[in-house]
C-alpha cells in the first residue's frame, strides 16, 4: 500500500517542528519524592511528584510496576514480561494505556491506533535506576496534556548527570539476569551520560518465557547562563515467549496447571528508537520550553485467547502488528506580569503536534506464528495538533486561581486492504479547565478543579462501514474524539516535616468508555459511562530513617445508559489498598515490604460475574555503603494464588460445543521469587 506522508498541505509541517504533551513541570523545589510537601507547588490534591528516593528501596517485578508509585495506580500483566503491563487507575480498567497518558523526557508513550489497542503504553525501554522524578497528575484538570489524559497522566523525566558511575547486576530464580552500567562524563562545555541496560528472564511458566531485553540510553545535556539544551538517544529491542490468560475450567478438572499454556506458540517482538531534544532559556520573569523528538516503533504480537472458537480446524492464533513512525515537538512560553490592582498573573502558551506514520497496523491468521489470512491491514496517517492557554492568577497570600483553555485538531487518514474501509476523518474539541487553590496556612491548602477533557478513538474506527472478516456486514463508524468532563475537590495537609497527607473526592463522565475486548485483544469504544470516588494518600516519617506509606483509593464505576444487559463496567476495580514501611538504620542497614492489594471488579456487565480480589507483599532487605549496596528482594512473599488479571468470555476447547464456554480466563501472580541486587558507585 502508498504512503501519503506529502499528501498534507505543506502549510502543516512548521507544526510538527512546534509541540506536543509533555511540558508540565511544579516550580524548582528540592526533590525529595513524596517526602516533599508541594505545599504551593500543586492545583489539585491528586497531583505530585515521585524521585529515584522513592524508587531505590523498591522491589519491583517488571519496569511497568515503577507507576505504582503513583496513589492507587495498579500495573499488572497477562501475557509475557516483554509486551506493555495492563492498567487500573480510579475505577478504569485501562487495558494498556487507554485514557492514562504517559511521557517520558517529553516524548509521547502511548500509541493512538495501535495494533494492540488503542492508547498501548509500554514503559519497558525505560531504565528505573536513571528515572530522576516521575510527576502525575489525574482528572482533565490541566490545559498541558491532552489526548488520553481524562484519568490521568504521569511524566517521566531521566537524569541528565550522574555524580558516580553505576554497575548493577541483579539475579534470581527463573533464570533471571539483569545488568545495568551508567556513567557521566564531561565533553566539551556539558555531560554526556551514557547507559545500557540487559536482561534474560525465563520465567515461572511452563513453556518458559524466554526474554531477552535491551536498552541503551546516550544523553548529552549543557547549561550555559539561563540557557539549557539536551539531545538524547533511546533505544530499546525485546523478544519473549508468553503465557496467556487460560481458562478455569481446564485448570480445576485437571487438563492443565494454573502455570501452563493452551498455545506454546504465543510470544511477540518490539522495537523503539528515539532521538529528542529540548532547550529551556529563562528570563527575569519568564520562561521558555520546547522539545523535538522522532521515534521509531514496532511491536509483532501472537496470542490466542479462545483457542478453537472461531477456527474448529487450525484454532484462533492471531498476530497483531505495528510498526510506524511518530515525529512531534512542542513549546511552551511562561510569564508572569501584574496589574492595576496589583495581583500577581502568570500568563502560559503552549502548541504542541504529532505526527504517526502507521506503515501498517494489521491483524493477520496464523498457526505455529504462519500467516494464512489476513483480517485487515492498514496505512494510517494520523495528526494531531493543539493550542493551550492558561493563566493564573494569585488574588490574596490564600487564594489563588488557574484557568485553562486547550482547542485540539485531528486528522485520521486510513488506507485499507478492504477499500470500503479507506478514507478520511478530522475532529476538533475545545476543552475549558479550571482550578482553585486555597492556602489556609503554610501546613494546610484546599482545591477546586473541573475541565473537560477527552480521548481519541482509533482512527480505523472513524472511517470504517463494514465488518473486516466478512467483508460485508455493514458497520456504524464511531465518533473521532470522545468528551470527558470532570470534577474534583480536595485538601493537602503537611505537619513538621514528618507528615505529608492528601485528600480527593472525584467525578468523571464519559460520553463512550473505551473498553478491552479480551476475546478478541482489541480496545473498542462501549457505552457512556460515570465513575466517582475517593482517594487518600499519606507518607509519614515519624523518625529519621523510617517511613511509612498508606494509599487507598474507592471507586463507583457504571454505564449510564438503560440497556438490558446491565450497567456494571468489566473490569473497574472499585478498591485499591498499598502500604509500606521502610527503615534505614544509621549502621547501613536497609528494610522496606510492601503489601498492595485490588478488590473484586465485575466481569459482565449484569455484574453476576466477578472476580475474586488480589493480594500480594514484596520484601527488600539489605545493607549498603557510600559504595556498593547488596539486597535481597523477596517478590511475593507469602506465595499467593491470586489472579494478576482476570477476563469472562467464551473460549472453545477440543471436544467442547461449536458456541464455546462463557468461562473466567485468567493470569496468576508469578509464584513466590527470590532475586539478589547488586550495586556498585564508581
Amino acid at each position: 500500500m502508498n504512503k501519503r506522508l506529502f499528501t498534507f498541505p505543506l502549510t502543516l509541517l512548521p507544526a510538527l517542528l512546534l509541540a506536543h504533551e509533555g511540558i508540565w513541570e511544579l516550580q524548582p523545589y528540592e526533590v525529595t519524592g513524596r517526602a516533599a510537601p508541594l505545599m504551593g507547588e500543586t492545583v489539585s490534591a491528586s497531583q505530585g511528584v515521585i524521585g529515584q528516593v522513592d524508587l531505590e528501596y523498591r522491589p519491583i517485578l517488571r519496569t511497568g510496576e515503577i507507576l505504582e508509585t503513583i496513589p492507587g495506580f495498579i500495573a499488572t500483566q497477562h501475557s509475557g514480561t516483554g509486551k506493555g503491563n495492563q492498567y487500573f487507575l480510579r475505577g478504569f480498567n485501562l487495558d494498556h494505556g487507554t485514557d492514562f497518558a504517559t511521557f517520558v523526557d517529553g516524548m509521547p508513550v502511548n500509541m493512538p491506533t495501535h495494533g494492540h489497542g488503542h492508547g498501548y503504553s509500554d514503559i519497558n525501554f525505560v531504565i528505573p535506576e536513571l528515572i530522576d522524578t516521575i510527576q502525575y497528575m489525574k482528572g482533565p484538570y490541566f490545559a498541558g496534556v491532552g489526548d488520553f489524559s481524562s484519568a490521568g497522566s504521569s511524566h517521566i523525566a531521566t537524569t541528565d548527570f550522574l555524580d558516580r558511575g553505576l554497575a548493577v547486576l541483579n539475579f534470581g530464580e527463573d533464570s533471571f539476569l539483569r545488568g545495568v552500567v551508567a556513567d557521566s562524563t564531561r565533553l566539551g562545555k556539558g555531560d554526556l551520560l551514557a547507559a545500557f541496560e540487559g536482561q534474560y528472564y525465563d520465567g515461572p511458566w511452563a513453556i518458559g518465557e524466554n526474554l531477552n531485553k535491551a536498552n541503551a540510553l546516550l544523553k548529552y545535556s549543557e547549561t550555559s547562563g539561563p540557557f539549557d539544551y539536551g539531545i538524547t538517544f533511546m533505544g530499546y529491542d525485546a523478544t519473549w515467549d508468553s503465557a496467556d490468560q487460560i481458562p478455569l475450567r481446564a485448570v480445576r478438572d485437571g487438563r492443565i496447571g494454573p502455570l501452563d499454556s493452551l498455545d506454546d506458540d504465543l510470544g511477540g517482538a518490539s522495537s523503539r528508537f528515539s532521538l529528542s531534544g529540548n532547550f529551556t532559556r529563562r528570563g527575569n520573569d519568564s520562561i521558555s520550553q520546547g522539545n523535538l523528538y522522532a521515534i521509531y516503533y514496532d511491536l509483532t504480537l501472537w496470542s490466542n485467547f479462545t483457542y478453537f472458537l472461531e477456527n474448529p480446524v487450525r484454532g484462533d492464533e492471531f498476530e497483531q502488528v505495528d510498526q510506524r513512525r511518530v515525529y512531534g515537538g512542542q513549546f511552551v512560553h511562561t510569564f508572569t506580569s501584574g496589574n492595576d490592582w496589583s495581583l500577581r498573573v502568570r500568563h502560559k502558551f503552549g502548541i504542541q503536534a504529532r505526527l504517526d506514520d502507521i506503515g501498517e497496523v494489521g491483524l493477520h491468521q496464523t498457526s505455529s506464528r504462519e500467516r494464512f489470512n489476513t483480517v485487515r491491514e492498514d496505512d494510517v496517517l494520523q495528526l494531531s495538533g493543539s493550542a493551550f492557554y492558561e493563566n493564573e492568577v494569585i488574588w490574596t497570600d490564600h487564594l489563588k486561581s488557574i484557568f485553562g483553555l486547550r482547542a485540539d485538531y485531528f486528522h485520521f487518514d486510513v488506507d485499507s486492504n478492504l477499500p470500503a474501509n479507506s478514507g478520511s476523518e478530522r475532529d476538533a474539541r475545545l476543552s475549558p479547565k479550571l482550578n482553585l487553590v486555597y492556602s489556609a496556612t503554610d501546613e494546610l491548602e484546599f482545591y477546586f478543579s473541573a475541565g473537560l477533557g477527552f480521548h481519541s478513538n482509533d482512527a480505523r474506527g472513524t472511517t470504517i462501514t463494514v465488518d473486516p472478516t466478512d467483508g460485508r456486514t455493514p458497520v456504524q463508524p464511531v465518533d473521532p474524539l470522545v468528551e470527558s468532563r470532570g470534577t474534583e475537590i480536595g485538601s493537602r495537609v503537611t505537619w513538621n516535616s514528618l507528615l505529608n497527607s492528601s485528600l480527593s473526592l472525584w467525578y468523571l463522565d464519559f460520553d463512550s468508555e473505551l473498553l478491552f475486548v479480551g476475546d478478541a485483544g482489541i480496545t473498542e469504544p462501549s457505552r457512556p459511562s460515570t465513575r466517582y470516588g475517593i482517594e487518600l494518600a499519606n507518607y509519614l516519617t515519624p523518625f529519621e530513617g523510617f517511613t511509612l506509606e498508606f494509599d487507598a483509593a474507592f471507586t463507583e464505576a457504571r454505564f449510564d445508559d438503560d440497556d438490558p444487559a446491565g450497567d456494571s463496567i468489566p473490569g473497574a476495580l472499585d478498591t485499591v489498598l498499598s502500604t509500606a514501611a521502610t527503615w534505614q538504620s544509621p549502621n547501613g542497614w536497609v528494610h522496606s515490604i510492601r503489601l498492595r492489594y485490588f478488590g473484586p471488579r465485575a466481569l459482565s456487565e449484569d455484574g453476576l460475574v466477578e472476580s475474586d480480589s488480589s493480594l500480594s507483599v514484596n520484601l527488600r532487605t539489605g545493607f549498603q555503603t557510600e559504595d556498593w549496596s547488596f539486597f535481597i528482594d523477596v517478590l511475593n512473599l507469602f506465595d499467593s494464588s491470586d489472579d494478576d488479571i482476570t477476563y469472562f468470555y467464551a473460549s472453545r476447547l477440543p471436544g467442547e460445543p461449536a458456541g464455546g464456554i462463557e468461562d473466567i480466563h485468567f493470569h496468576p501472580i508469578e509464584p513466590r521469587t527470590v532475586r539478589a541486587y547488586l550495586r556498585f558507585r564508581f
